[in-house]
């Protein structure tokens, strides 16, 4: 990957890598769908802004749209 590419999506355990939680602890967000996905093929993959939005969830609230896109809007 050259260093202008950013990556957009992810899979479960680089998610998990990522947020510093399990594999098993990731799935269980998704399931509950606290933590938005698109399944492509048998990979399950999670939006790098999804992550961050996880993170960051005090400070912006992020709101998943039925089309499985999100929009970011600043809480206040």
């Amino acid at each position: 990957m050259q260093g202008d590419e950013t990556v957009l999506a992810v899979g479960m355990v680089e998610a998990a890598r990522r947020l510093g939680l399990s594999v098993r602890t990731v799935a269980t967000l998704v399931s509950r769908h606290e933590l938005p996905s698109r399944k492509v093929g048998r990979r399950r993959i999670i939006p790098v802004l999804a992550l961050e939005a996880f993170v960051e969830r005090d400070h912006l609230n992020v709101r998943c749209m039925p089309s499985g896109s999100m929009e970011r809007t600043t809480a206040g």
